[in-house]
């Protein structure tokens, strides 16, 4: 299965696709859509159309995107529910489910634990996925996304009477 994950920003969105095959991840692309206008609109603009171009150049069976948490900044965290929002839209524009996870159930699964520096993920990421380079950061926490999707989704699988995945869905 195909696994896109959105660490999602207003100025920098962190994407990772891996493939699961069974408890097993493979690296397939990571990266982040930079973003350099300055008004909202635009900006939302260039998230939604930047998640749909790495849906269809990746086609991925689902989305796993990270949740907002509440920043020191409410201005911030509203900018990022804007932009966790357009990240969504792509996805559901190309009929992906959406799955959310909170940042400390996503560093808990890459690292076993919740409070996890973005070195340890980084680092762990890299260690997953056999990689020879460390990700940018961004990039690192898009692909922890996925990797948390991928594992929390077999575990579930894996337990009888549950199906689906963790967090809600978005269809």
């Amino acid at each position: 299965m195909r696994i896109l994950g959105i660490d999602p920003g207003s100025r920098l969105t962190g994407y990772g696709v891996i493939d699961m095959d069974g408890d097993h991840a493979i690296y397939i692309d990571s990266g982040c859509i930079r973003i350099a206008a300055d008004d909202l609109a635009g900006r939302l603009k260039v998230i939604f159309d930047g998640v749909c171009e790495i849906i269809v150049r990746h086609a991925p069976a689902c989305l796993a995107i990270e949740q907002v948490f509440m920043a020191r900044n409410a201005d911030s965290a509203l900018k990022l529910g804007q932009a966790r929002g357009a990240a969504i839209c792509a996805g559901v524009r190309h009929d992906l489910p959406v799955s959310e996870y909170t940042p400390s159930l996503v560093k808990q699964a890459v690292t076993g634990s919740g409070r996890a520096s973005k070195e340890q993920v980084q680092h762990m990421v890299r260690t997953l996925l056999g990689l020879s380079d460390t990700p940018q950061a961004d990039a690192a926490d898009a692909l922890a996304v996925a990797l948390c999707h991928g594992h929390t989704g077999n575990s579930l699988a894996r337990m009888p009477g549950v199906g689906g995945s963790r967090g809600g869905r978005w269809r």
